[in-house]
């Protein structure tokens, strides 16, 4: 049975509903990498750098367009801008498998800055359902149901591979982001709740220098951080095991590593009190750490793993919680684009920083780097949220009358 926090908020009007619904709109955006890779691998004949440019592209766009969208749906509603990217993005997703790798190579960019960004509007859509002291709990959910897709979808699309081909996969992917699209457009979810609306006020929007202050600048470097350790504590994991020659045992690690994560993150989003974003993303990182000391065997590696991933949903949870009580109502779209993009960032950075040092030390380095570059990235924001003091007028001197002897 699911805690008293949890049934609460599942019980809130369309709360339910929006869940599932963007579950299932997350799935195709969860294996469009892992899809695009083998079509131009095993039906166009390329090799695996020339797949990685296209890949790189669409999350290039994918990062660039996240904010943009989201400014264009505080300004324009959900329903224009749903209509405009979800039938770039069918459309798109429809053609490549009969495109040729040049032009799909072009056309990466532009797909990706105009794909439907379902985390951000994710996080949007629960923020304007659910009141400020119920959220921890509903993003919980959210970030567990996220971490499910992650599984689910690329094997899925794997799985429809192998069994048809890969232009199945791609058009499937068409077809799921035509109907969910389709969906969203119907339901118009709100963005914002009722009591953020005021007549007079739907087109006032602040100007950025207002509402991007320190506290929030450091929220979306603490999901740099945050990123940067949970991607390069993968990579550091398969070279582990790839090392040690138990490449064999990489799904058992990583399910142990998951079971932790949703195991922390239902503990979190059940308490009363939690930690704060920068104390959660610095144990983090900290707890990866020595991880290298204890890298065989596998089950050894896997039980060291276990307390930074207890710390994994949590920080999430925190990022997400934190931008949405920062971020004006009116600007809320374009805050939850900017941390979607702060994801892609860390994520980004992670995997080839990580990378070259376990190229240069081991694997053991590479969770040392993993931990001390998300700390590292974690300190940054801490310094940005921290009040610059007003400069010093200078003393007036002040003369007293003379008083005659």
């Amino acid at each position: 049975m699911l805690p008293q926090a949890y049934r609460r908020v599942l019980g809130l009007p369309r709360v339910r509903g929006t869940i599932l619904l963007m579950f299932v709109a997350r799935l195709p955006m969860t294996t469009m990498g892992i899809a695009m890779t083998l079509h131009v691998v095993e039906s166009l004949d390329r090799g695996y750098g020339e797949a990685g440019l296209v890949g790189t592209a669409t999350t290039i766009g994918g990062a660039l367009g996240a904010p943009a969208v989201g400014r264009m749906i505080d300004r324009h509603g959900l329903r224009r801008v749903v209509a405009v990217c979800g039938t770039f993005s069918t459309a798109f997703w429809l053609t490549a498998p009969h495109l040729p790798y040049v032009a799909l190579a072009v056309l990466a960019v532009p797909a990706g800055l105009l794909t439907v960004p379902a985390n951000s509007l994710t996080r949007q859509f629960l923020t304007a359902l659910v009141p400020e002291e119920q959220r921890r709990p509903v993003f919980t959910l959210d970030t567990t149901l996220a971490e499910a897709s992650f599984i689910i979808g690329p094997t899925l699309i794997v799985l429809v591979t192998t069994q048809f081909s890969t232009e199945t996969a791609l058009t499937g992917i068409g077809v799921c982001i035509g109907l969910t699209s389709a969906v969203l457009y119907v339901t118009n979810l709100p963005i914002r709740a009722a009591r953020e609306v005021t007549p007079g006020e739907a087109t006032a929007r602040p100007r950025m220098r207002h509402w991007l202050d320190g506290r929030l600048v450091a929220a979306l470097l603490v999901s740099v951080g945050a990123l940067f350790t949970l991607v390069g504590t993968e990579i550091a994991l398969i070279a582990a095991l790839r090392e040690n020659g138990e490449t064999a045992w990489t799904g058992v690690v990583i399910a142990m590593m998951s079971v932790a994560s949703i195991a922390g993150g239902l503990v979190y989003g059940a308490a009363k009190k939690s930690l704060p974003q920068a104390t959660l993303a610095v144990l983090l990182g900290a707890l990866v750490m020595p991880v290298g000391l204890f890298d065989h065997p596998w089950w050894l590696l896997g039980i060291a793993l276990i307390p930074m991933n207890l710390m994994c949903t949590p920080t999430l949870v925190a990022c997400t919680e934190t931008v949405s009580r920062l971020a004006p109502p009116q600007v809320r779209g374009e805050a939850m684009g900017l941390q979607d993009s702060a994801t892609r960032l860390g994520i980004a950075l992670g995997s080839p920083v990580v990378g070259l040092v376990i190229d240069h030390g081991s694997a053991g380095w590479g969770f040392a780097a993993a931990g001390l570059g998300g700390l590292l990235i974690t300190g940054v924001g801490f310094l940005c949220q921290r009040p610059v003091p007003a400069p010093a007028e200078p003393e007036v001197p002040t003369h007293e009358p003379e008083v005659p002897a």
